[in-house]
């Protein structure tokens, strides 16, 4: 996919955390308010501009008590966010429906087009959602192409909400469900090599999940390249891009997919409850009605999604997310995350006993990266690691379960952090490699 080429040749030079660490920064050191100062010069330079983006990082209020490497659950808001957000529910409250009938549908309809414009789509494509997983939900549950003994198809990365959505569809039709294992270590030929065999050893595959950037390891699929091999065997696909926009640079085009789901709360910095479904111009025949909504016509996306009424104040603050990432610019922030990643692997890749899931392909991997100590993959095992990293270390990870090959520790840096904050967690991991 051409978003990963954008800073694949920053992230493809970028040294271990061997070299000389900068002196941490104050973080308090500007008010909230305080621009940021254009990108100069490369990416490369600019993901190793320290003095850059400790002004990106005085933009969020963050807690002293962790050293927190796990942005990926929830993305946070940074301070000029933050405070649109209170103004946004202030507003709301005091002008309660007056506001809420006679003003917010506008915003609404502005904060739709914002997101489209974002993720390069058009505004009827997209419907709000609270989260990925509501808008994917609804399009694997509500997706109507699928006969006795057709064969659906997802994989041991995707996420464990949406395998159990595709096995309750595959009950329901009375189809095989097919599920693939993504190999350890991948590679952008092993994957497509996977992918074709499975499909071509299922003719009658009609609806394939894929994941484009993982909850569990990380690992960015060539979703582009997978749609196009599935859709030539006329096979609908639809992609769980929960991580992807605001990780890295991404458009719909990109991926090729007729029906996505994608949250807004997570890399973008939106409130939490911002998710979108998006289904391509012409395919919503593929999509039965939302519990039979008529409040919407057939031919609108609204009617295939009924949340109620939404968080007025969440939806009003998406634009003021969107402005605060375009600020900083996807393709400086993509390089930012990769250079912090890969500060902290290419410290411990060669370490015994440490076991990087992620390759080193620029267009495989992002921000974030699985890993498990001397190849134990058992629940409790991983449990134990991250707990042993926030007691003993003041480093908070998360663990991931589901894949194949046993469960791992999800690491998942973001704007705030720091090189030093790398540096903290390689030295970590080494000293609990030595342990045995």
């Amino acid at each position: 996919m051409k978003s990963a080429a954008i800073f694949g040749a920053a992230a493809a030079v970028v040294p271990s955390a061997a070299g000389a660490t900068p002196p941490p920064h104050d973080r308090s050191a500007l008010p909230s308010s305080a621009p940021l100062t254009p990108h100069p010069g490369a990416l490369y330079d600019v993901a190793r501009d320290e003095a850059y983006w400790t002004q990106v990082a005085a933009k969020y209020r963050i807690t002293p008590r962790t050293t927190n490497l796990e942005a990926g659950f929830f993305g946070m808001m940074a301070q000029p966010v933050l405070e649109a957000y209170h103004r946004h529910i202030d507003r709301v409250n005091s002008e309660s429906s007056y506001f809420a009938r006679r003003e917010y549908p506008a915003m609404f309809r502005t904060a739709r087009e914002r997101v489209a414009a974002f993720v390069g789509a058009k505004p009827t494509e997209l419907a709000f959602s609270r989260n990925a997983t509501e808008a994917l939900q609804a399009l694997i549950g509500q997706y109507n192409r699928v006969q006795p003994g057709d064969t659906i198809m997802y994989a041991d990365l995707d996420y464990n909400a949406m395998q159990w959505a595709m096995n309750a569809l595959a009950a329901r039709c009375q189809a095989k469900v097919v599920t693939l294992n993504i190999p350890e270590p991948a590679s952008h030929d092993n994957i497509l090599a996977l992918y074709t065999t499975a499909l071509a050893a299922n003719p009658r595959t009609k609806l394939l999940l894929l994941t484009h950037c993982n909850n569990k390891t990380g690992l960015l699929l060539p979703v582009g390249e997978i749609t196009a091999l599935a859709k030539a065997r006329g096979v609908d696909v639809i992609v769980d891009a929960a991580h992807s926009f605001g990780q890295v640079p991404l458009t719909m085009a990109d991926m090729g997919a007729d029906f996505v789901g994608l949250n807004l709360h997570k890399w973008v910095g939106a409130p939490v409850g911002a998710g979108a479904l998006y289904i391509r111009e012409g395919c919503l025949s593929a999509i039965d009605r939302a519990h039979a909504d008529e409040s919407a016509p057939l031919d609108r996306i609204e009617s295939r999604i009924h949340t109620g009424t939404t968080h007025f104040a969440t939806v009003m603050t998406i634009p003021e997310a969107i402005d605060f990432q375009l600020s900083i610019g996807m393709p400086q922030k993509a390089a930012r995350l990769r250079y912090l990643r890969d500060r902290w692997v290419h410290a411990v890749r060669e370490v015994k006993g440490v076991n990087i899931l992620t390759p080193e392909d620029a267009t495989l991997t992002g921000a974030i990266t699985g890993f498990r100590m001397h190849q134990r993959g058992t629940g409790d095992a991983n449990r134990a690691l991250a707990a042993t990293l926030h007691d003993e270390f003041g480093i908070f990870t998360f663990q991931r379960t589901g894949l194949a090959n046993g469960d791992c520790v999800r690491v998942t840096p973001t704007l705030y952090n720091t090189p030093a904050d790398a540096d903290k967690l390689a030295a970590a991991l080494r000293t609990i490699a030595a342990r045995g």
